[in-house]
């Protein structure tokens, strides 16, 4: 009897025994697989440093939050933007713009972006800062291209609009970065970055001025038609570098950065025309010796600035107190918010692209009345 309970037994298991290795092998390889797949395309995660100015700033860094680099390689990236799914940024000297999707990583979405001719152009032939209108149409400082333009489809290919090219018969400088109101107008800033050598006595430089401008009524200006020349409103002149630029949420505010030879933050009021009074210095960072200045800007839901500057991202409130600087390994150009509840801060710097997760939303960037 207990012979049999053995055979009995004895069979059993030698048909359990194929099926337990199987799953086995099959939890192996899964563990395997997720151990070296990429977790959304993330090549590597360090502790996030922070240079605290004030109490302000554990409101919107929160405890353990994590630096992840998610593409690198390039020489400098700028402009990024987030649309259908992926972040689109600039990688100027290669004079391209780029497109980041989670799981794919980065393919090239146009080249040449800016400069169309067939020689050398100098270091920054690409294009800039990019943004979206009400329409979701993207929106480019086309930087070397000296223009500002607006694509009618994701296509690469599709036809574009030329929304800005000249100010009074002369050729703009080299658009940079951009910004919609809710009405539909675009403002823009323009030094002379773009230009073959970067400064004022640039041969092909055309206006004395590196000014802030204003395209009235740019989101209704229809598709492939010529620029409105003659309604460009030249806004801002006394700035000797005007670099990045964003409205407040409320749009009572328009924010205009100079990066060099001081490295300060501006307020402008916005009037009811669109034209801008009240200027006054929010923060000056020229003191500060780390390497980067002023640059790309965002603001978010509660008003609080992020911008590049002396060493990482600048973190200034709406009244001009600086709260603190997410602190970076690269000299920072722009950021973008994405995300479905815009927590997450894409950072264009230098060699590569970086993200982190904040505790306050970005302000979001399509706006209409």
């Amino acid at each position: 009897m207990r012979e049999k309970n053995w055979l009995w037994l004895v069979g059993i298991l030698a048909l359990i025994a194929p099926c337990t290795l199987f799953l086995i092998a099959r939890q192996a390889a899964a563990g395997a697989e997720a151990a070296v797949a990429p977790q959304d395309g993330v090549l590597d995660t360090t502790p996030l440093k922070v240079d605290r100015l004030d109490p302000a700033i554990d409101r919107i860094i929160p405890k353990g939050a994590m630096l992840e680099r998610i593409a690198t390689g390039f020489t400098w990236v700028e402009g990024p933007v987030w649309d259908d799914g992926s972040l689109f940024f600039a990688e100027i000297p290669s004079n391209s713009i780029r497109r980041w999707t989670p799981g794919k990583g980065v393919s090239i979405f146009l080249q040449p972006s800016g400069y169309k001719g067939s020689d050398h152009y100098g270091r920054e032939p690409g294009t800039n800062g990019m943004t979206l209108d009400a329409r979701g149409r993207l929106t480019v400082a086309g930087h070397a291209q000296r223009d500002v333009f607006r694509f009618k489809t994701l296509d690469p290919h599709g036809p574009i609009t030329i929304l800005a090219d000249t100010y009074q018969g002369k050729r703009l400088n080299s658009p940079n970065d951009l910004v919609y109101r809710s009405n539909g107008d675009l403002y823009f800033t323009d030094p002379p970055y773009g230009l073959r050598t970067q400064n004022d006595s640039d041969k092909e430089k055309e206006l004395q001025v590196n000014g802030v401008y204003r395209i009235p009524h740019a989101l209704q200006h229809k598709p492939g038609a010529p620029p409105d020349r003659a309604e460009l409103q030249q806004l801002i002149t006394d700035l000797p570098r005007p670099n990045g630029i964003a409205f407040s949420p409320d749009e009572k505010y328009l924010y205009v950065n100079n990066s060099e030879p001081k490295k300060i933050w501006m307020r402008y009021r916005v009037k009811a025309d669109g034209t801008l009074t009240e200027s006054r210095l929010l923060y000056d960072a020229t003191a500060d010796p780390r390497p980067g200045g002023p640059d790309g800007m965002k603001v978010d839901v509660e008003g609080n600035i992020y911008s590049a500057g002396p060493g990482g991202v600048w973190i200034i409130s709406p009244e001009g107190k600086a709260l603190g600087t997410i602190v970076m390994p690269e000299r920072v150009a722009n950021m973008a918010w994405a995300g479905p509840d815009r927590k997450t801060l894409y950072i264009c710097a230098s060699t590569s692209v970086y993200r982190v997760r904040l505790t306050i939303a970005g302000a979001p960037i399509i706006k209409g009345r």
